[in-house]
């Protein structure tokens, strides 16, 4: 990001166009090198933010893609139009990942449209904070989990037998899945929950020939930075990474493209890649 964003508040899930500064979300700069050509695409939560870069990107290396999103449709029109731009085919698919069946659903009209699945991109995923533990209500529990964890499971095992050997999946996890956050308790923990499922599907695929891999952001400036943070939150948002700044979407996009190409990463399953600005993990 080239300057701290300052305080400023949506109502959720968030777009795009009020945010200030503006995200670069659409590789505008990223050059294709056919990694992916050909390749059919789902992501889910791909209308804005690293979902949207993730999609452009996929687009540059020669894959059709799938946009599963929640409500946001001028959002997820903008990024199917990226992908149209590239001569690639795309598919937007409206619904909330928390219902069972849509993420069944999301699936087949993928697989029906495109005749197959070979890059399944679990993004989708939302987060509220508290300031005290005793305020997170059961409700926000059960809604952070239905979406960031049993959206997860649900979306795998509906693609499950679309998915054939030399097929990639990729999960986004979260910097705060790997070390904890006072105020993002449920989602920390939510995000513990899919970096494990990661190491246990890679396990569990291995042998039919599927990698099963992980992104886990630091700041990121997205849309769900200030529809669910405070303004005071929001003001300077990433400063505290040791870069100083939070990312943009399109600097988090090709660790998706690293993982979803078997030319780049064929020896690579069960890995949590975690682009965080510096922030140093312990293994």
């Amino acid at each position: 990001m080239s300057q701290e964003p300052p305080a400023q508040q949506q109502s959720y899930p968030g777009e795009t166009g009020p945010m200030r500064p503006q995200p670069r979300d659409e590789m505008g700069d990223y050059t294709g090198r056919d990694l992916l050509a050909d390749k059919k695409a789902l992501v889910s939560g791909g209308d804005s933010g690293i979902g949207r870069a993730v999609c452009a990107a996929f687009a540059k290396e020669g894959a059709d893609v799938a946009i599963g999103y929640l409500s946001e449709d001028a959002e997820a029109e903008h990024t199917a139009e990226l992908v149209r731009r590239q001569g690639r085919r795309s598919l937007q698919i409206r619904g909330d990942v928390a219902d069972e069946q849509h993420c069944y659903d999301m699936v087949e009209q993928t697989a029906g449209e495109f005749g197959r699945i070979d890059v399944l991109v679990v993004h989708a995923a939302t987060q509220e904070p508290v300031s005290d533990f005793a305020e997170l209500s059961t409700e926000q529990l059960r809604r952070t989990y239905e979406v960031n964890v049993f959206g997860a499971f649900w979306t795998v095992r509906a693609a499950a037998p679309h998915l054939a050997p030399g097929a990639s999946v990729v999960i986004t996890g979260s910097v705060n899945g790997l070390r904890g956050n006072k105020s993002l308790i449920d989602y920390a923990t939510s995000k513990a929950a899919v970096h494990n499922l990661t190491h246990s599907l890679a396990q569990h695929y291995m042998q039919d020939g599927i990698r099963v891999n992980c992104v886990a952001p630091g700041p990121v400036w997205t849309p769900l930075i200030p529809s669910t943070l405070g303004e005071e939150k929001v003001e300077g948002f990433g400063s505290h990474a040791p870069m100083g700044r939070a990312a943009d979407p399109d600097e988090i996009a090709p660790s998706y493209v690293f993982f979803a190409s078997n030319r780049l990463s064929s020896y690579y399953t069960g890995e949590v890649l975690a682009p965080t600005g510096g922030e140093i993990q312990a293994s």
